[in-house]
């Protein structure tokens, strides 16, 4: 699959932010590659998603929209929103460096 072929609604916003998230039911920390309104990508170990599997996360008090895995490569994987995150809290995110002090207090796992 070419990756960089999927048109986006929004641009997305590179980050490194290691967020509590739940999919399949396991609570599980990815790694927050990118974001933009209406998805993301994050990474984990291989096989910690399949296609079609529900996401939840969770930065600091901020829960991101409900997701769902577009698409997997290896350890990557592609969240697309069932609704959108609003631009300010991408500003605040990207900007505000409050996942960063977050961040620092989760347990990394990659």
């Amino acid at each position: 699959m070419n990756l960089t072929s999927i048109p986006r609604a929004s641009d997305r916003r590179p980050m490194h932010l290691t967020v509590k998230s739940r999919v399949r039911s396991r609570m599980i920390f990815v790694e927050l590659v990118d974001l933009s309104e209406g998805g993301c990508k994050i990474r984990a170990k291989p096989g910690f998603a399949q296609v079609g599997d529900s996401v939840t996360m969770r930065v600091g008090t901020i829960n991101a929209p409900l997701g769902i895995i577009a698409w997997v490569d290896g350890g990557f994987a592609g969240v697309a929103f069932e609704g959108a995150m609003h631009p300010a809290v991408i500003d605040y995110l990207c900007n505000e460096g409050a996942g960063r002090d977050e961040a620092s207090k989760l347990r990394r796992v990659l």
